[in-house]
């Protein structure tokens, strides 16, 4: 089985992916890693601590010959040294029967290795809820960076073969070469055309020209892909003409308006998330008054019994969790919503939490991963009822 080992931008079809796999045991890996050396040097190690973690889950049930082929393909990354030479800031690693996949993440996972019947996706619904991601264009004439992020940092993205990341792969040699500039004067349809208009009319054409191919470009490769804000770091000058050629809804309206090549990646990602942080705050808050507003209503609910019924019976519209709690049961009734507590290292259990997103979404509700202290309850788990 081939692994992807490629940087991989995350979306909701990976998730949709990760949901759909149905074969058991489902293998889920999260680590930290680290960008550069020599810090990088010991990944590969707590790597493979993580992967003797998920052996001793699968000899629980599996013999050894079985246990060895489900980790035959995470065994085998241990040794690519050209793997662990590129990371990113966290990794996660998915294994089930006929499917592996590996993906280097922006942003550093909590550390977890756990077997299940399906895959622990938290960290990665976490990862991808758009309230707090986005994406940065650092824009001038003659070339482009993307950059996603999130209130914790901003990395660059390997642009997409199809996204012009320079003036010349955009126009080639197309570039306006005749200086001509058209003025009206006084009679109807009269017009004077003039040689050798001025330097700055043909920089505008260009420059428009090759702003809206980008804008076509990052949204059908990412801003379509993602549902992710577009955030546009650029002199204020460009700003407006990049405003004109792009009419996508993703587009904030408020950019950095500074030459982005003057700031470092970091200051960039501070001045990015000082932006968005005002919208990100205002969708977190209406989400928790929802909740509270539908509680007092009847329609509300914290208690993990009560909202396991809920969700086997389709009745949950929103339902928090909190990001960082594992609880050791798994819902062994899907028509009652009854469960047992079970010990996580049972290679059929997973978080209680991570299986009552999963089911929320196979059930077309919406799922928001909170931290501890933004969770409107004690129990780990808030849901709004839809009746």
């Amino acid at each position: 089985m081939q692994t992807n080992k490629n940087t991989h931008s995350l979306d909701k079809a990976l998730l949709q992916e990760l949901l759909a796999i149905s074969n058991s045991p489902c293998l889920s890996l999260y680590m930290p890693t680290h960008r550069t050396h020599p810090e990088n040097r010991q990944d590969s190690v707590r790597f493979k601590n993580l992967v003797k973690e998920l052996e001793d889950s699968l000899m629980r049930k599996y013999s050894n010959d079985e246990t060895q082929a489900y980790l035959a393909p995470l065994i085998e990354l241990t040794a690519e040294q050209d793997f662990w030479n590129h990371s990113g800031a966290g990794l996660a690693i998915f294994r089930a029967p006929g499917f592996t996949k590996a993906v280097k993440l922006a942003e550093a996972p909590p550390e977890i290795a756990m077997v299940a019947d399906s895959f622990h996706t938290k960290p990665i619904q976490y990862y991808l809820q758009s309230t707090e991601r986005f994406h940065v264009l650092a824009l001038n004439r003659h070339d482009i960076k993307l950059f996603e992020g999130n209130r914790h940092s901003l990395v660059e993205i390997d642009l997409h073969a199809e996204v012009p990341a320079t003036m010349t792969d955009a126009l080639g040699e197309e570039k306006t070469n005749e200086h001509l500039t058209v003025a009206s004067y006084g009679g109807a349809g009269t017009s004077m055309h003039h040689g050798h208009g001025s330097k700055a009319d043909e920089v505008d054409v260009d420059s428009e020209r090759y702003f809206r191919e980008v804008a076509e470009a990052i949204a059908a490769y990412y801003s379509k892909p993602s549902g992710l804000p577009l955030l546009l770091a650029a002199l204020p000058e460009y700003h407006h003409l990049f405003h004109k050629v792009n009419k996508k809804p993703l587009l904030v309206e408020e950019g950095i308006k500074i030459n982005p090549n003057t700031l470092s990646t970091d200051k960039m990602a501070e001045m990015a998330w000082e932006i968005m942080e005002p919208e990100f705050l205002r969708k977190q808050n209406e989400l928790i008054s929802t909740y509270h507003q539908s509680k007092a209503n009847g329609l509300g609910s914290e208690d993990i019994k009560e909202v396991a019924v809920a969700l086997v019976e389709g009745r949950v519209d929103t339902l928090l969790i909190e990001a960082d709690r594992i609880i050791a049961s798994r819902i062994t009734n899907l028509v009652t919503g009854n469960m047992q507590n079970k010990d996580i290292e049972n290679p059929k259990v997973d978080d209680l939490l991570d299986d009552m997103s999963e089911l929320a979404m196979r059930m077309g509700g919406t799922v928001t991963v909170l931290d501890k202290e933004q969770m409107p309850s004690e129990s780990g788990v808030a849901a709004v009822f839809r009746y």
